[in-house]
């Protein structure tokens, strides 16, 4: 940021001693002075409290994952691929939704991949035989509603109950 400033027009300088100049004595340039200033920086240390928080919810969270079972971690990553479809399909009839929730299901996702394939290196699987256990496990998914749509369908089944009861 620079800041113009003009000094004073100059004014006879009166002098201890008899012999000096009139002048002031710092410089005999009157003109626009362009003076860099450095804004007030904020340091930021690396703890942050923000940073801090976001950093133990993650952990809480992989500590939530890591105490799944291997099938319990599967059902959870089918049930998070149903709901990031469900996503789309808002997104694409523009109907609201959370656009944040697209990351935040992926990351999960790929957490709970993550610490399956964790086990899977501690069991001595290699990288081939993990993909084709996978491909495998993919061609087992039998596909079903996701959570929210089955909860949605709920909602929607009560209300009509309570409409047909009044």
């Amino acid at each position: 940021m620079l800041r113009l400033s003009l000094p004073p027009t100059p004014t006879p300088f009166v002098s201890p001693s008899p012999r000096r100049s009139t002048l002031p004595p710092q410089s005999s340039f009157y003109g626009a002075r362009l003076r860099a200033v450095a804004p007030l920086l904020r340091v930021r240390s690396p703890l942050r409290v923000g940073t801090v928080r976001m950093m133990a919810k993650r952990e809480e969270e992989l500590k939530e994952i890591r105490e799944m079972t291997t099938e319990q971690i599967n059902e959870e990553v089918i049930d998070l691929k149903g709901e990031l479809f469900m996503l789309r399909l808002q997104k694409s009839a523009r109907n609201e939704f959370k656009n944040s929730e697209f990351g935040r299901m992926r990351k999960r996702v790929a957490r709970m991949l993550t610490v399956k394939r964790e086990r899977e290196i501690e069991e001595g699987i290699n990288r081939r035989l993990s993909r084709k256990l996978d491909r495998k496990w993919k061609r087992s998914i039998v596909v079903r509603p996701p959570p929210s749509l089955k909860k949605k369908q709920e909602e929607e089944k009560a209300a009509e109950a309570a409409g047909k009861a009044s």
